[in-house]
C-alpha cells in the first residue's frame, strides 16, 4: 500500500465488505424522511433538517470506520503507509467522501418531496451547513473512537454526550447556532457568511479531535 490515495480506497474497501456503513446511512435517510417530508416556503430550514441529520450520520460514520481494523491489522497498515497520523487522516477522508453521496441526497431531497423555489444562494448554503455538520461530527467521532477509549462504553456514552450538547444547548457552535440560524432565517444569501464561520470553525475542531487521538494512539504505543 502507497501513499494516501491507496489507503483512502483501502478504507472504502474495507467498509463496503464489512457493511459497517449501512446502519449510519439507514438513520441519515430516516432522519431525512422524517424532518423534510412535505415542507414549504423557504429553504434554510429544510437544510437545518439535512445538516442535522448528516452530523449524526457522520459521528456514527466516522466511529465505524476506525474500529474496523483490529490494532494488529491497523499496525502493519500504519507501517505500510508511514505512520498511526497518516492512517487516521486516511480513515477520516475516507468517512468525509462517503458522506458527500449523502451531501447531495440532503440538497436534492427536500426538493423532491416538498414545495420549493430554490436559488442559486440556497445550494450554495445546504452545501455547507451540510459540510459543517460532516466535518463536526467526524471531530467528534474521532475523538469517541476506538484510538481514544478503549470500552465503547465509555466511548458511546461520549459521543451521545457530545451529540446531543452540540445539537440542543442553545447558541453552541457550530451545530446548535447555526441549525437555529437556518430555522429563523429565511434568506439564505444572508445566511452564507455565517455559515462559512461555522464551517472553518468546524475544520478547526477536526483538527483539534484528530491531534487528540492520535497523541493517545502514540502515549499508548
Amino acid at each position: 500500500m502507497n501513499g494516501m490515495p491507496a489507503l483512502v480506497r483501502y478504507t472504502l474497501a474495507t467498509a463496503l465488505h464489512s457493511q459497517r456503513y449501512v446502519a449510519p446511512m439507514l438513520l441519515f435517510a430516516g432522519l431525512l424522511g422524517v424532518l423534510t417530508v412535505n415542507g414549504n416556503g423557504p429553504l434554510p430550514p429544510a437544510y437545518a433538517a439535512s445538516a442535522g441529520a448528516l452530523f449524526v450520520c457522520s459521528t456514527w460514520l466516522t466511529t465505524s470506520m476506525l474500529a474496523m481494523d483490529a490494532p494488529s491489522q491497523r499496525a502493519i497498515v500504519a507501517a505500510n503507509v508511514g505512520g498511526t497520523a497518516k492512517t487516521l487522516i486516511g480513515t477520516v477522508v475516507a468517512a468525509l467522501l462517503s458522506c458527500l453521496g449523502l451531501l447531495a441526497l440532503g440538497l436534492l431531497f427536500p426538493l423532491w418531496v416538498g414545495a420549493y423555489d430554490p436559488l442559486p444562494a440556497d445550494f450554495l448554503l445546504g452545501a455547507e451547513v451540510q459540510l459543517t455538520g460532516a466535518l463536526a461530527g467526524a471531530a467528534v467521532g474521532v475523538l469517541c473512537s476506538r484510538l481514544v477509549f478503549r470500552r465503547q462504553g465509555y466511548a458511546l456514552v461520549t459521543a451521545l454526550t457530545l451529540v446531543l450538547a452540540l445539537l440542543f444547548i442553545k447558541g453552541l457552535p457550530p451545530m446548535n447556532l447555526l441549525l437555529t440560524e437556518l430555522a429563523t432565517t429565511p434568506d439564505s444569501f444572508a445566511l452564507i457568511p455565517e455559515a462559512t464561520a461555522q464551517l472553518i470553525l468546524s475544520i478547526a475542531l477536526l483538527v483539534l479531535s484528530a491531534t487528540v487521538a492520535h497523541a493517545v494512539t502514540l502515549y499508548r504505543d
